[in-house]
């Protein structure tokens, strides 16, 4: 795999070059874009940022829509779905992806489009919903489309990754330089030490925080709280999963087992009599998963659900005024 990883490196950075030397082969919208993106492949973070975003924009008056690829969708012939307009979720997930579906879920007024093609997903947002701004979810890697403003999530354990496929690393740290701003996750790594090492002018730290257990039947809705010292079987289909089991710890529950399948893992029926034994095998009380799997899982039709709670994710940017004022001005000189 060492081997390979320099050959995957010089590729990623003769693509980006190629595009940096071509900037009319980037299509570019009427409305102004947002991209959040990452160096790695998978567990940064980038979904619960787009959502952060998204309110704040939508409490300063703008229209965003959100511009996702669906990966991972179960019928990807599809082309661009509209997962939500601004009143309601049109599209099940199996259309839609897992991380396009928690974000309709989570934002409403906020359409969602999924599909390869994010230009022709923005021209859709702009000329249906007259969508004022666009926030390209994981955009980094995205070429072709043009963007006014680029933010990389990044942790100083990426700075000890190698490249694909030896490592986790999609392209390069060289990579990071093209950034507007990074976003720095964990609680181990300094923003202004990552941003001078990476050579990037602006750094913010981002900030994670669970939220109180949520029902997934009805999804959403409120569940009575989960006392201290709760015997609890966590289920995860996400990368790093660890993160989500420390993060269940955290909250004083007993995490008598895990479970863990693949990123974007479709459970079958199968896959909920295995987790309904286990809990049953282990004593567990609940059954906790991240808010990603709840939308995958509710393509099922099972009892067994209405034992389940999933754990929301929310995010701070900080400083916050900084972070605000550092988006408007990009978004003004993009006028």
């Amino acid at each position: 795999m060492r081997l390979l990883a320099p050959l995957y490196a010089r590729g990623a950075s003769w693509r980006r070059a190629w595009y940096a030397r071509h900037p009319e082969a980037r299509r570019r919208l009427a409305r102004p874009v947002i991209s959040v993106g990452n160096l790695v492949v998978g567990g940064s973070g980038k979904t619960p940022v787009v959502a952060a975003l998204a309110r704040w924009l939508l409490s300063e008056g703008q229209r965003p829509s959100i511009l996702s690829r669906g990966y991972a969708r179960k019928h990807s012939g599809d082309g661009v779905v509209v997962v939500s307009d601004p009143g309601r979720v049109l599209a099940p997930v199996e259309q839609s992806g897992d991380e396009p579906q928690m974000l309709a879920r989570a934002l409403p007024g906020v359409p969602v489009l999924a599909g390869p093609d994010r230009f022709v997903a923005g021209c859709i947002a702009e000329r249906r919903f007259d969508c004022t701004v666009h926030l390209l979810d994981d955009g980094f890697q995205h070429f072709p489309l043009h963007r006014d403003v680029d933010l990389v999530l990044v942790s100083s354990d990426d700075l000890r990754d190698s490249v694909l496929p030896a490592g986790r690393l999609r392209e390069p740290l060289e990579a990071a330089r093209a950034a507007d701003a990074l976003l720095v996750t964990g609680r181990d790594g300094d923003p202004a030490e990552i941003a001078a090492r990476l050579r990037v002018a602006h750094a913010f730290e981002v900030i994670a925080s669970f939220g109180a257990p949520r029902s997934l039947k009805p999804y959403g809705a409120a569940v009575d709280p989960i006392e201290p010292a709760t015997r609890v079987l966590a289920v995860a289909g996400i990368a790093r999963p660890e993160r989500f089991y420390s993060a269940a710890r955290a909250q004083g529950w007993d995490v008598v087992a895990e479970l863990s399948y693949r990123d974007h893992h479709w459970f079958s029926e199968g896959d909920l009599a295995r987790i309904g034994d286990r809990a049953l095998a282990a004593g567990a009380q609940r059954i906790l998963t991240t808010e990603k799997d709840a939308v995958r899982l509710l393509a099922l039709a099972d009892d067994v659900l209405d034992s389940f709670a999933y754990l929301p994710m929310t995010v701070a940017i900080e400083p916050a005024d900084e972070f605000r004022s550092f988006i408007k001005s990009r978004l003004v000189c993009s006028a």
